[in-house]
């Protein structure tokens, strides 16, 4: 039952359109016939609990059944989640004031929450040409922008304007490393590092991204165009990065002609280990998606996911061996 439930979810949240044009995505790569995929997908939606766009992301059109079971679905992240992580302590994480006043110790930036009125605010500007406005429940990029301080002289009428979008967090710009500017100098291109707190209380390191903005937009989300792939465990770019917008593979920037392949984030190790330490700070979330820019300084934290995602990890153009991660999770809460 659990399973029908689960396959009418996934038709009931998806698209017909998006169904088909991932299906001929999978044909033209694949090559195989579309009347085979299509029962595959369908079948697939039953037997592993995977949705079309997962299908196609984890490359099942591909693989057969032993290394299909390697796979965490998104079943499966929901019930890690809810297995690891506290309802009551989500706010932590979902609310970007909340989060920047928790971690404020990894943040190392100057923030401003807009409910302490205009002369904080004032306050905070003092110094700066240019901060980040945001809506703090806001996600996936949407609900944040950026300000320039000259095109922006009455600072009371900018106070008004920002209340009124709802974006009550202020943020300090981050200065960017400029290795990483190579990649994208339009946005901050941050680090997804995931860590659980296993049972026996050790911060474990599970995987790292890195997301690389389009150079159209002032952030690298994927839903904001951006792209993505999977880090080696040193901090290197091994394989291309994927625009879910575009549905395509990238071995240079579109925009830049940055070459991928071979580059290294800076401070990686260091953005590791503060992670890993973080962790501890809020231990009723132990299973955490940590978002991480890199300073000329060192890391610091943009925000927290208390659901991570699970399917960009899984990216089977990541993985050479065809496997997913699910091996990884069990062995690290194991510990």
């Amino acid at each position: 039952m659990g399973k029908i439930a689960t396959f009418f979810r996934r038709v009931a949240s998806g698209s017909f359109k998006r169904f088909f044009r991932n299906l001929n995505q999978v044909h033209k790569e694949s090559g195989k016939s579309r009347f085979v995929l299509f029962f595959d997908m369908v079948y697939s939606m039953f037997r592993y609990g995977v949705g079309y766009l997962d299908y196609m992301t984890f490359g099942f059109a591909y693989i057969g059944k032993d290394k299909r079971k390697t796979f965490i679905t998104m079943d499966d992240n929901i019930e890690l989640v809810h297995r690891l992580n506290n309802r009551d302590f989500y706010y932590v994480f979902d609310d970007k004031l909340a989060f920047d006043k928790r971690f404020e110790k990894y943040l190392r930036r100057d923030f401003c929450d807009l409910n302490d009125g205009f002369e904080a605010f004032e306050a905070f500007l003092s110094g700066k040409d240019v901060f980040f406005g945001k809506q703090p429940l806001s996600f996936g990029g949407l609900g944040v922008e950026k300000f320039h301080l000259s095109e922006h002289p009455d600072h009371q009428k900018l106070y008004e304007e920002l209340i009124e979008k709802k974006m009550f967090l202020a943020e300090e710009a981050i200065v960017q490393h400029p290795t990483m500017n190579e990649l994208c100098d339009r946005s901050i291109n941050t680090v997804r590092i995931v860590t659980i707190l296993n049972d026996n209380n050790e911060a474990k390191f599970i995987y790292a991204l890195i997301r690389v903005g389009n150079g159209k937009n002032d952030v690298d989300n994927i839903t904001s165009g951006g792209m993505y792939t999977l880090l080696d465990p040193d901090g290197t770019i091994s394989h291309p990065l994927f625009c879910d917008k575009t549905v395509t593979y990238y071995e240079v920037h579109p925009n830049n002609g940055k070459v991928f392949k071979g580059f290294k984030v800076p401070y990686f190790e260091e953005a590791v280990a503060m992670c890993k330490e973080a962790a501890f700070v809020e231990p009723n979330m132990r299973y955490v998606g940590w978002d991480v820019g890199i300073t000329p300084d060192g890391p610091v934290f943009v925000e927290g996911n208390n659901l991570p995602g699970y399917d960009m990890g899984q990216n089977h153009r990541f993985h050479d061996d065809g496997c997913g991660m699910k091996a990884i999770f069990e062995e690290a809460i194991k510990g």
